[in-house]
């Protein structure tokens, strides 16, 4: 998986930087956010933002908010690192409606779709997580979003289950344990 390092400030992979989002990355998130095409698979929580100025305000709220999360709950930007480009968000939060079980997310802009940079990405955030003294992280898809399914089985997760738990959304489950990532790496 390359070299990655603890998540002071970023992650390095062998092709991204998993690093905090800064005021200046509003329109490369818009790419992200902004979409149709990404943000229909998102929950509720986070709808299609509609401008430039509404994403730096998003950013805003996620950049201040984060000094304040209890690692490993944060949210970052992936960085290309071949040319710098913001290309996608990884995020590790709280699932509603009880708080206990953390939620690993991915969003990708669509023209980086099908290059594996969701799972590199999400595999370091993952080895980083597991650092934090948790026990488990937890992602969570829609039935029929099938490459959200298929980034969490390339990331090491298993399916645990179908749920409405979560979003009051039926949901597909996947669990990773630090347990699963020393026997991938053997």
């Amino acid at each position: 998986m390359g070299n990655v390092r603890s998540m002071g400030d970023e992650l390095t992979t062998e092709r991204l930087v998993v690093r905090e989002w800064r005021p200046d990355d509003a329109a490369a998130a818009l790419s992200i956010y902004g979409v149709d095409k990404v943000t229909r698979w998102l929950t509720p929580a986070m709808g299609q933002v509609a401008d430039e100025a509404a994403m730096g305000l998003v950013l805003n709220a996620w950049i201040e908010a984060q000094p304040n999360m209890m690692p490993p709950r944060g949210r970052w930007a992936v960085e290309r690192t071949e040319d710098g480009e913001v290309v996608g968000g990884l995020g590790i939060r709280l699932l509603p409606p009880y708080e206990e079980d953390l939620e690993l997310s991915w969003q990708l802009r669509p023209d980086a779709w099908g290059n594996g940079y969701a799972s590199e990405a999400g595999k370091a955030l993952v080895s980083w997580a597991f650092t934090q003294e948790i026990d488990e992280l937890f992602a969570v898809a829609r039935p029929n979003n099938t490459r959200a399914i298929g980034t969490a089985k390339r990331i090491g997760m298993s399916w645990v289950g179908e749920t409405d738990k979560y979003y009051n959304l039926r949901m597909q489950v996947f669990r990773i344990r630090p347990s699963d990532t020393a026997e991938q790496s053997r």
